[in-house]
Order: structure tokens, then sequence, then C-alpha cells
């Protein structure tokens, strides 16, 4: 497929925000025109948590998503290679960064009750952890007294179960990488990072994973949704036939209009007074348009 995400820059973000005081704990907000209270979607990238790839390469995604009505919170983090990154400073800057918008939601009116995450393959990852953060035992260093609800979350292509992540070395191992070693060494870690261990989440989530995907393979998020529907959580799979890893973060594919689908249908099951304006339609590459 054509990678230009990578290689073409994004329209510019509404602003560059710092959710904390290191280097890398930052994130771009954009926001559609209107005056609120705006729908929110965190975006957050993959990149199988490792320092080579940043935020930029999904600022077509979130502009996308900005063009059809929602404000859009596309988060950086400290990743695998940078000082703090790993466990635990990769997942707890994930949930800073989530927080964050209750500190910039009266500025840029956001609306909190109407948030959801959205990730792709290692952001997948963090989009259903934060989404499951409320179900952390309070002993546990990813622990959090008082997170942010989300409304949904959906899982681009992500590593879901990292314990599955592990035993099928996705990314040349990189889950031990992630979390300083296997299941066996550090079983907390793999309990509390992991969405997979920390269901059910409770809230309505929706996976989305290309069937010829060589990246991250569809059987994690086909075994993910066995438990999580066996556990009674509100739960979606969508397989793309012939899709690979990165169609369902192009908004120029054929796939992106399931993305679109799929946000509408989860930001419409709140129950808010919100003032918003979003699109009913999105066919391929129409929302890409000018980004």
């Amino acid at each position: 497929m054509d990678l230009w995400i990578f290689n073409t820059p994004a329209a510019p973000a509404t602003a560059r925000l710092a959710y904390g005081p290191e280097e890398q704990q930052f994130g771009d907000l954009r926001l559609p025109p209107g005056e609120g209270s705006f729908p929110v979607i965190i975006v957050i990238h993959g990149g199988f948590w490792r320092a080579r790839f940043g935020l930029d390469f999904m600022g077509h995604f979130a502009q996308a998503l900005t063009d059809l009505g929602f404000a859009t919170w596309n988060i950086e983090y400290r990743r695998i290679g940078q000082p703090g990154g790993a466990y635990p400073g990769t997942l707890l800057d994930a949930g800073l960064a989530g927080d964050h918008l209750r500190k910039i939601a009266p500025q840029y009116k956001l609306d909190l009750q109407r948030v959801l995450a959205i990730g792709h393959s290692a952001g997948g990852h963090l989009s259903f952890w934060l989404a499951g953060r409320p179900q952390i035992a309070d002993t546990d260093q990813l622990y959090t007294p008082d997170p942010l609800k989300l409304l949904g979350a959906i899982s681009l292509a992500g590593v879901t179960n990292l314990r599955r992540g592990f035993d099928l070395k996705v990314g040349g191992g990189v889950v031990e990488q992630l979390l300083g070693g296997g299941p066996d060494q550090f079983p907390e870690r793999y309990y509390g990072a992991s969405p997979s261990e920390l269901l059910p989440l409770g809230v309505p989530q929706v996976l989305i994973h290309g069937e010829a995907d060589d990246t991250v393979p569809f059987t994690i998020s086909q075994e993910y949704f066995n438990k999580a529907d066996l556990l009674g959580d509100p739960i979606k799979l969508v397989s793309l036939p012939g899709a690979g890893h990165f169609e369902v973060v192009d908004p120029k594919s054929k796939e992106w209009a399931v993305i679109v689908e799929n946000a509408l249908d989860l930001s419409r099951s709140g129950n808010t007074k919100s003032n918003i304006n979003i699109k009913e339609e999105a066919k391929p590459g129409e929302a890409a348009e000018g980004t």
C-alpha cells in the first residue's frame, strides 16, 4: 500500500500542549469548527512502543476525524529506548495524557462525557488499557485513583493481549522489552498492563483488524474478542479481508469508512447534552482532503 502518511506532513494542529514535564509528554489537539462542547477522541500511535515512531504519522488520521466533528488529542509518550520509556513510564504517560483532558476541557470546550480512545498497533493496546484502568488494583504500580472514564475504545490491529504478544514474539520480542521480561518473571506487570487481564472492562470496545496483517497477527484480536464476549463485555470484532497493518490508519483507504462508522456509533452511545455537529458520511478518502 501507499504509505503516504509517513512522508506527507499533516495539517497543523490547533495546539501542541504539554501534559507533563518530560520531553515526550505532549499531545496535538485539533478542534473542529463550532462552539462545542466537542466529543473527543484520544488518538494513540503505534510503532511497538519504540522510540523510532512518533505521533506525526497519525496526524492525517487525527485530522480526518476532526474534519468529521471530533476534537482529537493525538498523544506522544515515552517509548522504549528513551529515558523513562517502557514499563511503567510508557503506560503512565498514556494515563497522564488521558487525564490531562480534564485540565484543558474548559478552555477548549471538550465534552468529557464523550471521550473515546482509538489506537493503532501498540496504540491499540494503550487505548484498551486506558479503558481498563478503573480495573487496576490499588496495589499495582500502574494504579491511578481517579482515572478519566472513557465512553469506549477502538483497537486498530492492537496488541491487546500482552501474554500472547510475548508468546508470538510480535515485533521481534518487543513485549519483553516493554515489560522488562516475560510473564514468568513479572506476572504482576502482565496483569496490570495487559487489557486482556483487566477484562471485563465494562465499556464498549471495538477491535478492527486486517486478516492479512503480518505485523500483529489477527488471532490476537480474535482471542481477545472471545474472552471479552464470554465475560459479558460489550465487544465487537471487525475483520478486514485482505487488509494488512496500515490500511486502518490511512484516511484514503477503502477501510477508512469502517473506522468512521464505529467511531460515530460509539460517540452516539453517550447520553449528553453536548452541542455537536458530526458529519454523517465519510466515503473512502473524502475526509482526508486538505490533510
